[in-house]
């Protein structure tokens, strides 16, 4: 649910949350209640067509218009009559609704401020393309997202991941508020120019608390040494904030540069939806025909199959062997690639193979202590054990390393608070913008069907069910990698609850 919280009256709508409170008390409203009363008070004034308005509180659903006229009615009767007498939602004839109501927008909840972490802690931002191709954006995004993986697998170091540091990319913005946004003392930004086979690359690291300058160089090299270049910034970075220290074990580079160019651009589109997933699919099928000993395009590839049978709902049998021998392969080409990993230990889980699995999670913490999807994934996984508690610890760690993640970490947060049976705190994080509109919605409505809150719950597996028609709660128990029969039995009898297909 889309918006920023909005005051009217005695009453404060917070759209992200799901909430309606009247004197800071919770007012019970259903879920199509809201989506109406959002829609309405979000354009104050004006005149909302019944067409547009069902289709905000029944959106891609045939619904007769009647339905529209009983929560209106229903409306009205929960918020009573306006200061002054009339009502705040008035019917314009045989055309729709409006709302008359003078409103104050409040903005989003402030979040408090993240503390600073013991060890030095660093944001790489996204390097600036000062080149005249926009097509090279890609090259300057690849680089930074590099750089941030060489430096997070320095245990010594508390490293932001690429997620939250591309939150601002574009962005003009201070350096003081960026990290105190992201909960760090230092970043690093520069900017980056590819043309006629040479790279131009100036970085600088800055003390975002003192401003202090600490460390800024310049590289004009061919291009051949862009990874040379990235290992030398990585070890000025390094040695400015921590002295010098060994270095850990070297990287699988690629010795294609086609090969890393068709990486960087598919590892972007793998998890925007299955139109861009089968892009990817054959960006990273053609980087391995190019550069067959390029391991982060076999684990990219893993996890585009592992992600099209879990995400878009395609036959298991299809991808599955697939995802794990290509997991496999990206291992056995670069072991020191914590990355390579965890996606091989995730694969591991859902072929109950448990013991290698927990193995490989606890090599991949080892060689990366800062990758926050290895810790976000092992919470999964945790929790699917039974071990709740160690689930809910992983996933905040994970979010601490990336304060603006990609929407399954949300997934991941609310799926961990329904299985420890905080309903209402699943419920709000479900209903994160972040979120929302993902295949999250089954958990979702879970958490809402065991808060009793049963019209809410079959609106969302409404929904649910329109973007995955072929949903089966068996099916899915089947294929999630549980390991404890009670978490099991407890996702189950919430799906049930709800309503989703046996």
């Amino acid at each position: 649910m889309q918006g920023s919280r909005v005051a009217f009256g005695p009453f404060v709508l917070d759209p992200g949350a799901g909430t309606l409170l009247r004197n800071d008390d919770p007012v019970a409203v259903g879920y199509r209640g809201l989506k109406l009363l959002a829609a309405l008070v979000g354009r104050p004034g004006e005149i909302l067509g019944k067409a547009e308005l069902m289709d905000a509180a029944w959106p891609g659903m045939a619904v007769e218009e009647g339905n529209l006229t009983v929560q209106i009615a229903q409306l009205r009767k929960l918020l009573g009559p306006a200061a002054d007498g009339g009502e705040w939602i008035t019917t314009v004839p045989r055309v729709g609704y409006r709302f008359t109501g003078a409103i104050e927008k409040l903005g989003a909840a402030k979040r408090k401020p993240l503390p600073l972490p013991s060890k030095p802690s660093i944001a790489v931002l996204p390097f600036v393309n000062v080149s005249n191709d926009p097509d090279e954006e890609s090259f300057a995004d690849g680089l930074t997202e590099d750089l941030i993986t060489d430096l997070s697998r320095n245990s010594g170091l508390f490293v932001i991941a690429r997620n939250s540091a591309f939150a601002y990319k574009g962005k003009a913005m201070d350096v003081r508020a960026i990290a105190e946004d992201l909960g760090v003392r230092y970043l690093m930004e520069g900017s980056a120019r590819r043309a006629a086979g040479r790279v131009r690359i100036n970085a600088q690291l800055v003390d975002a608390v003192s401003g202090e300058h600490l460390w800024a160089d310049r590289f004009d090299r061919d291009l051949e040494d862009i990874f040379a270049v990235q290992d030398e910034v990585t070890g000025k970075i390094v040695e400015a904030l921590l002295g010098r220290l060994r270095a850990p074990p070297p990287r699988n580079r690629p010795k294609n540069l086609e090969a890393y160019d068709l990486c960087v651009r598919a590892r972007k589109l793998i998890d925007d939806s299955p139109q861009t997933a089968r892009e990817a699919h054959l960006m990273l099928t053609r980087a391995v025909s190019l550069d067959p000993e390029y391991a982060e395009a076999y684990r990219w590839l893993a996890m585009n199959h592992w992600m099209r049978w879990v995400h878009w709902g395609e036959p298991i049998e299809t991808h599955r062997s697939i995802a794990l021998e290509l997991a496999r392969k990206a291992v056995a080409i670069d072991p020191n690639d914590a990355g390579c990993r965890w996606v091989l230990a995730n694969l591991l889980a859902y072929e109950r193979s448990f013991a290698e699995a927990d193995a490989e999670f606890a090599k991949a913490i080892e060689l990366d202590p800062n990758e926050a999807d290895t810790w976000a994934t092992l919470s999964d996984i945790a929790v699917l054990a039974g071990r709740v508690e160690e689930g809910l610890e992983h996933i905040r760690k994970a979010l601490r390393l990336n304060p603006f993640p990609a929407s399954w970490y949300y997934l991941t947060l609310g799926q961990a608070q329904y299985a420890a049976r905080e309903y209402e705190a699943a419920v709000e994080t479900l209903r994160r913008d972040e979120t929302y509109r993902t295949s999250s919605r089954r958990f979702l409505a879970a958490s809402l069907a065991k808060l009793g809150r049963l019209e809410e719950a079959r609106a969302e597996v409404e929904l649910f069910l329109v973007a995955n028609p072929h949903f089966s709660t068996r099916r899915w128990a089947a294929t999630e990698p549980f390991r404890d029969a009670a978490t099991l039995e407890h996702f189950v009898d919430g799906f049930r609850k709800a309503g989703l297909p046996e």
